[in-house]
C-alpha cells in the first residue's frame, strides 16, 4: 500500500509493520499510537513507537523500501505528518515485561501491539512516574472503551508502588 497524506494513524501502523515483517524485523506498537488506534483517534498521536530488538541500520533499510528516511532519532515520510520511532527495547511496563500481545489483521498486513489493558498500564506508567497528566487522561480513554483487566492494573500498580495513583484513577474512571 502506497503512504498518502489521508492515511490514518491505523493504516500507515499496518504499513510499517508490514514492511518490518517482511524484512524478517519483528516488532510491537506501543505508546500513545495504541491509544489512538483504541480510541478511534480520539487522543490523536503523531508518533508510532516501536519496540524491535533489530539494529537501527537493519530498521532503516526496511523502511527505506516504503519511502521513510532517517531524521535523526526518528524516521519521517514526505507524505504523511506521522513519525516512527524505536525506544530501545526490553518491551515491559514499569518493570513487568509484555507478553501476549494483541494483533491486527488486514489482508496480508499484520500489526502487534499492546492490548487494551496493557495500554492502560503504559499510560498509567507515565503518569505515575513522571506525573504525565495527558497519560492519565489516555488511559482514561482507552478504559472508557475497552474492556480492562482492572485487577491486573491494580496487582501491577501495587508491583510498582503506586496504589494510591491507582485509586486516583479509579475514583476519576467512576466518575
Amino acid at each position: 500500500m502506497k503512504i498518502h497524506k489521508e492515511m490514518n494513524l491505523r493504516e500507515l501502523a499496518l504499513v510499517v509493520s508490514t514492511a518490518l515483517l517482511r524484512a524478517g524485523i519483528d516488532c510491537v506498537l506501543t505508546g500513545g499510537a495504541v491509544v489512538s488506534i483504541y480510541t478511534d483517534n480520539r487522543y490523536q498521536s503523531y508518533d508510532l513507537d516501536f519496540i524491535s530488538h533489530a539494529d537501527q541500520g537493519r530498521i532503516g533499510e526496511a523502511l527505506k523500501t516504503i519511502g521513510f528516511y532517517a531524521t535523526g532519532r526518528h524516521f519521517s515520510h514526505p507524505d504523511t505528518d506521522f513519525y516512527v520511532e524505536f525506544p530501545p527495547p526490553p518491551l515491559a511496563i514499569g518493570n513487568e515485561p509484555v507478553a501476549n500481545l494483541s494483533e491486527i489483521s488486514e489482508g496480508d498486513q499484520k500489526l502487534k501491539l499492546l492490548t487494551p489493558t496493557q495500554c492502560v498500564m503504559d499510560r498509567l506508567a507515565s503518569f505515575y512516574f513522571w506525573n504525565d497528566r495527558q497519560a492519565l487522561e489516555q488511559a482514561l480513554l482507552v478504559a472508557r472503551h475497552h474492556q480492562i483487566e482492572m485487577e491486573k492494573v491494580q496487582e501491577w500498580s501495587t508491583q510498582e508502588g503506586m496504589s494510591g495513583r491507582f485509586q486516583q484513577f479509579l475514583s476519576q474512571l467512576t466518575d
